[in-house]
């Protein structure tokens, strides 16, 4: 019988997707896009120009952190994995729900600490936690549920990428695990805010570069170029794994920065105007090909490497 672990994360939503399509949920009242992106996106009732942002996310004991990670650190890490979803989308967080799994014996304390430190994140980036649940499980789990907002306008999809545009990354990436950077990352809220009126596709960096392009590729019907010696590589990987820098750069995910296009024409006073308003790097480190569904990486001496290198893909 066939497993997750033979289909793998990307499969596994996949088959998802044809079961509501074939259920008639793509066409359900107010919806105007489903599965596939960083966040779904409806109607308000109000019929406003704004519409909801809707995302949900884990984190679980052993496999987003360890058993010894401060709890309040693991409280912020999945509250900021929903801010960055609305980050990716242009959008402005609303409010969240929390969905609290831990053993009987876990200690109030733990309990606190958690809730303290998702909390602390929301509050700092405008996101209300207005509620959740709690049960009993085996390890620690937190299933968050957020809303956010954007004008119609202004939705940005992982879709609209078309050839010719160059593609640019915020921060430095890899090495998350081995910094901590996956536990105290800044969710990109402001920067994707500011993007909306920029970016023609966007995606937050949680699964790996490779992973993460590969899906703008394919939702926008195109290829993609990636300049290897381009790709800002983060200060850990240079100082421990120089050697394999740009491979953990491009596989190893939970970086929570931005991946977005932006027409070539418009690339250079993008980036002036970036620098007057952000300190946050902003890197082109590639560009959009008419090669449908293409991955290709360049290295210094201009010539295409293949790589087959992959992201993060749960079940795998």
């Amino acid at each position: 019988m066939l497993t997750l672990s033979d289909t793998g994360e990307l499969k596994a939503i996949e088959r998802i997707s044809k079961i509501l399509v074939r259920s008639g949920m793509n066409t359900a009242r107010g919806l105007i896009k489903g599965v596939g992106d960083d966040c779904a996106i409806v109607e308000t009732l109000y019929k406003s120009r704004d519409v909801f942002l809707l995302t949900s996310d884990a984190v679980v004991e052993g496999v987003h952190f360890l058993k010894n990670t401060p709890p309040d650190m693991v409280g912020r890490k999945a509250i900021g994995r929903v801010l960055s979803d609305i980050a990716a989308m242009g959008g402005t967080p609303l409010w969240a729900l929390i969905n609290f799994v831990a053993p009987p014996q876990t200690t109030v304390r733990t309990l606190d600490m958690v809730y303290r430190g998702a909390a602390g994140i929301a509050k700092q980036f405008g996101l209300t936690i207005v509620g959740g649940d709690m049960t009993t499980g085996r390890l620690i789990e937190i299933h968050v549920f957020a809303v956010g907002k954007i004008s119609r306008k202004y939705v940005v999809l992982r879709s609209g990428a078309r050839p010719g545009d160059f593609l640019f990354v915020t921060g430095t990436l890899g090495g998350s695990f081995l910094s901590g950077k996956h536990l105290s990352f800044t969710p990109r809220v402001a920067e994707g805010n500011w993007l909306r009126k920029w970016a023609t596709a966007m995606i937050d960096i949680s699964d790996g570069l490779a992973t993460d392009v590969n899906h703008i590729a394919q939702n926008s019907k195109v290829g993609v170029r990636i300049y290897l010696d381009r790709i800002p590589v983060s200060r850990v990987l240079l100082k421990y794994r120089r050697s394999t820098a740009v491979e953990h750069a491009l596989r190893d995910g939970e970086d929570y920065e931005l991946l977005f296009s932006i027409p070539h024409t418009q690339s250079s006073k993008f980036l002036r105007e970036w620098r007057k308003v952000f300190s946050t790097p902003c890197t082109l480190i590639g560009e959009v090909t008419d090669r449908k569904g293409k991955i290709e990486y360049l290295g210094e001496s201009g010539k295409i490497q293949q790589h087959t290198i992959k992201g993060y893909e749960h079940f795998i």
